[in-house]
């Protein structure tokens, strides 16, 4: 599965589980961090672990682990690094604050919709 594939199966995992403003940036042009940046808000804490958990739920059963994951403790940033696809669960709150669409606005953002798959 290449990198655009796997972040597909990402955006389609949190909007199966309700996650908000989901954004797929290509940044590979951009950085060498990443290829893609997934970004999206759950509604609560709880909502954004949620969303988290599904994501590495699922991509787990296709052979696809965590390199590394970071902010389940608090619940308002969750970071799920897959190596060149990185995903990012917010609050509504902690998106707001630090806008990481505005950090990478020369990323171009995939037009995905459900209607996709």
């Amino acid at each position: 599965m290449d990198n655009k594939a796997l972040s597909l199966e990402v955006f389609k995992t949190l909007d199966d589980n309700k996650g908000h403003n989901i954004k797929v940036l290509d940044v590979k042009e951009l950085t060498s961090i990443a290829d893609y940046f997934i970004i999206a808000t759950g509604t609560s804490t709880r909502h954004a672990t949620s969303l988290a958990e599904s994501v590495e739920e699922e991509l787990s059963k296709i052979g696809f682990d965590t390199a590394h994951k970071e902010g389940y403790r608090t619940g308002e940033w969750i970071l799920l690094d897959y190596i060149d696809v990185i995903v990012h669960v917010f609050t509504e709150e902690t998106r707001d604050f630090y806008k990481l669409e505005k950090m990478w606005k020369d990323a171009e953002i995939l037009d995905i919709s459900v209607d996709t798959f």
